[in-house]
């Protein structure tokens, strides 16, 4: 199994990025994801996720009004969509995966895959 993030880059403050999260080994419309970020010394924030059905979702305060998550079953392919960037939203993201836990659970979903570094100039 593995997940790779990518659609990372340099983005001006109000800009707008799109990360994609590609499976491999799995079939996501199995499972729940999730999108997170760390940076050097930081806690992991859990910033979004959708269900396995894609009925709900969840946004971090942080984020919410300007990240949208989505899901393309027949692609394979969870999709952040960054809207509104601040500085602060500079670190590295990330996405994981479960087919059991529920986004209340992020934290504890089985897959994790590499991640693509998001860097907003101010």
């Amino acid at each position: 199994v593995q997940l790779q993030a990518y659609g990372g880059g340099l983005v001006q403050a109000g800009g707008s990025l799109r990360l994609s999260c590609a499976a491999s080994g799995i079939t996501l419309d199995n499972f729940a994801i999730a999108w997170f970020r760390q940076g050097p010394g930081d806690v992991r924030e859990g910033v979004s996720c959708v269900s396995r059905s894609g009925s709900s979702t969840y946004s971090a305060d942080s984020v919410k009004g300007r990240f949208t998550i989505s899901r393309d079953n027949a692609k394979n392919t969870v999709y952040l969509q960054m809207n509104s960037l601040k500085p602060e939203d500079t670190d590295e993201y990330f996405c994981a995966a479960d087919p059991f836990h529920a986004c209340d659970q992020m934290n504890e979903f089985d897959y994790w895959g590499q991640g693509t570094l998001v860097t907003v100039s101010s």
